[in-house]
């Protein structure tokens, strides 16, 4: 049950469509619904395209250049015609930290590629270009029927989805994954091909890429550049290859056209992405039980968290580069659950999800066969999260403590495979081809990591965990801690960096050179990570799963009720990682009382927050030289500044980061990277009212890029185009006012409407 995994392991996963008139400004729309639910909406508000040019099986479409990076995280958009993807700074951020070093520092300093042959390596990334959709709910049903229990259908219900997925890709090079929505209600096939060969191409220094840093993160006005450049590439053959030098730059069959026109307040903007999780038909004891429990639990291990990793960053620059991407992903969830924790209590959602409740009951009562159908659905659902109240916390401090804080503790669970081939005499060749596959992996490991950190941190997590999981709920560690090192959580944490062979490059390499059983269940990582594992599956697991179980029909049946008793709105699916669009307008906004939000920021901001003590705010040189002289070129809006960023009230979610914002003709105008602070209730709760995207301006991008960067070379790759006779400059652009139809991404004369 998505929602609840949600709630009460975000991490494990890591992040009530309330009954109301439509607005379409809420809803992460599934492409292949376009015509049917949101296309006459979306060209009443400026849509200048068709459904088919959004998306199309049969030629190239939007959504041919739309990205899943990394399989799910971020978004990125294919802006050349040789594979060069436009994303978030911090979705690249890991590739820029793991090309950085001390004497050249990426992070720092930004890079740039001056030709293909400069492209770096960015391990670990991927770019999934998505071949089509189909609605496969009349499969599944089929084999489902009525007088199914929970397990069972679940059950059924993955043997049907993996007959789908691998019929679609026999003979392909395609992956593919069936995704069930409304609670397992419909089901959609997404069939992808994925290239593993992705480089970094581009990035400006962090006083760019995160300026504002933590202070201003979730936050409006902002003034960040959060951007980055990607390439993929793929074999001679153009099919998906792993990296090789001979690769050659991808071919996209579609490469989105760039404005340098700008955008203003109410224009039409369109998002497409990838948003990770909703929660909106979330119930009031699911919103109390994120509130009482999971929130400040996670709040609380990533302040400790943050501050040891923090101390140990500040006293090394070594450290400093090993952690930036850790401290990065760790800091940014942890200033999540604080906003949406604020934002849902000012909010009151949990009372307006008791209206939606008591509404939906009343309309449930209104004759015997609905009451028979869904008039125990709700308190069903609401009793099991008073039930998990028991094993939350337990679930919440296993992962955010041990599984996603105790590196080398996390690592050695991945052994578990290795302990039985060494068990089995029998199995010593397969023991010896696995240490070794596994030393290869163990490089990179070591590569961003530093042992007196994660000792710090295990001794920390391990006081924190028994202080505040219920005594009874224990694993054994905790009493070989006690009898042998006396309840001292330091000295205990000496003694596992002493020996394990988890924590030291060094050791793990000789032992797996020469594997042995007894080394492996005696090593003191291993014994922590499987004393916590086996603890949780053997006694709490169980008990979840019996009690979300539980759950999952009757929320199925809220789901259906929801939409039956509102039969003319069209309603969307929780994002669930899949593909979605979603329109709106660019937004000004009131975000309080006598307080006024406008759509845009400048350089002129950047400046003012300058602060030489504060590396959140520092302000490169070169950047004031260009403001001081107004050197903006073609990228300076018709007011004379440059515009930084801008917000619409576009739907969006985590996975969303690096999404394209699109014009009504479907041309770049920006690249979504956040929402704002007021409207962080947003995943569970819509307010069109607050609720903004906030994006980086494509036009700041640009600036930076050919100004500050002088990487002229990636800007001629890039279609820049112009609706009001501005010269594009590039080879190949359209000459200003061309007469060209707008679906196709070009120029119309000065004052010509479609």
């Amino acid at each position: 049950m998505d929602m609840k995994k949600l709630v009460l392991s975000a991490v494990m996963a890591v992040s009530l469509l309330m009954p109301m008139a439509a607005r379409a400004d809420e809803g992460m729309w599934l492409l292949i619904l376009l015509q049917k639910l949101n296309m006459r909406d979306m060209q009443s508000k400026g849509f200048k395209l068709t459904a088919d040019e959004i998306y199309s099986l049969n030629k190239a479409s939007i959504k041919d250049a739309i990205v899943m990076l990394n399989g799910g995280g971020c978004t990125a958009e294919a802006i050349s015609d040789q594979g060069l993807l436009l994303t978030n700074h911090h979705c690249g951020y890991e590739a820029i930290q793991k090309n950085s070093t001390v004497d050249h520092d990426y992070l720092a300093n930004g890079f740039w590629a001056k030709d293909v042959k400069s492209d770096l390596k960015a391990p670990g990334y991927t770019a999934s270009f998505l071949v089509r959709i189909d609605d496969v709910t009349a499969k599944v049903n089929a084999e489902l029927t009525a007088g199914m229990d929970e397990g069972a259908r679940n059950k059924k219900i993955a043997e049907v989805m993996k007959k789908i997925e691998d019929e679609a890709t026999a003979g392909t090079t395609y992956n593919a994954k069936v995704k069930g929505m409304f609670e397992n209600a419909e089901f959609y096939l997404f069939v992808y091909e994925t290239f593993t060969d992705v480089r970094l191409v581009g990035a400006p220094p962090s006083s760019v890429g995160k300026f504002g840093g933590d202070t201003d993160n979730w936050m409006w006005p902002r003034h960040t550049g959060d951007f980055s450049l990607l390439r993929v590439y793929m074999g001679k053959d153009g099919k998906p290859a792993p990296f090789a030098e001979d690769n050659i730059p991808y071919k996209p069959k579609k490469a989105l056209s760039i404005s340098i026109d700008g955008v203003k307040d109410g224009d039409f903007t369109m998002i497409m992405g990838n948003p990770g999780r909703t929660d909106r038909y979330l119930t009031s004891e699911g919103v109390k039980l994120l509130l009482d429990q999971t929130a400040p639990a996670i709040v609380k291990i990533r302040d400790l968290k943050l501050a040891i990793y923090k101390k140990d960053m500040d006293a090394s620059p070594k450290v400093k580069i090993q952690y930036a991407s850790k401290y990065a992903r760790t800091a940014n969830y942890w200033k999540y659950y604080i906003g949406q924790s604020a934002q849902l209590k000012k909010n009151r959602v949990y009372e307006k999800k008791l209206k939606v409740e008591a509404d939906f009951t009343k309309w449930a009562g209104g004759n015997k066969d609905l009451t028979a159908k869904y008039g125990s659905a709700i308190g069903n659902i609401n009793k099991g999260f008073v039930q998990l109240r028991d094993y939350n916390l337990h679930r919440t401090y296993i992962n955010e403590c041990i599984l996603r804080t105790c590196e080398g503790v996390a690592m050695s669970l991945g052994y578990g495979e290795l302990e039985k081939l060494l068990d089995d005499q029998s199995k010593a060749t397969e023991a010896k081809t696995k240490a070794g596959e596994m030393k290869k992996d163990a490089a990179g490991f070591f590569a961003d990591y530093n042992a007196a950190t994660d000792k710090k941190l295990l001794a920390a997590m391990l006081q924190l965990f028994r202080a505040d999981v219920p005594t009874a709920q224990l694993p054994d560690i905790y009493k070989t801690i006690d009898s042998e090192f006396g309840g001292d959580y330091q000295k205990f944490a000496d003694k596992v960096f002493e020996t394990s062979v988890f924590v030291d490059q060094g050791r793990l390499e000789k032992f797996l050179d020469a594997p042995d059983a007894a080394t492996l269940k005696n090593d003191w990582s291993y014994k922590i990570a499987n004393s916590f594992v086996t603890n949780y599956r053997g006694s709490y697991a169980p008990k979840i799963k019996a009690i979300e179980d539980g759950q999952d029909a009757d929320q199925r049946l809220f789901i259906q009720g929801i939409r039956e008793m509102n039969p003319t709105k069209p309603y969307a699916p929780d994002a669930n990682g899949t593909i979605r669009f979603t329109y709106g307008n660019i937004k000004s906004y009131y975000p309080q009382d006598a307080v006024f939000f406008d759509y845009f920021t400048t350089l002129d901001g950047i400046i003012a927050k300058e602060d030489t003590t504060n590396e959140e705010f520092f302000v490169p040189a070169k950047l004031k030289d260009l403001y001081n002289k107004k050197d903006y070129g073609r990228f300076a809006d018709k007011d004379g500044k440059m515009h930084v960023a801008f917000i619409s009230n576009n739907d969006i979610t985590g996975g969303n980061s690096g999404s394209p914002v699109l014009n009504a003709y479907g041309e770049l105008v920006g690249c979504a990277f956040d929402g704002n602070w007021e409207a962080m209730s947003g995943d569970i709760y819509f307010d069109p009212s607050l609720k903004r995207t906030i994006s980086v301006d494509i036009r700041y991008v640009l600036f930076i890029i050919e100004k500050y960067a002088g990487a002229d070379n990636l800007i001629k790759e890039m279609k820049l185009v112009s609706r009001t006779g501005k010269a594009t400059a590039n080879p190949g652009a359209p000459k200003a006012g061309a007469n060209i139809p707008a679906s196709g991404g070009r120029v119309l004369p000065k004052g010509q409407q479609r």
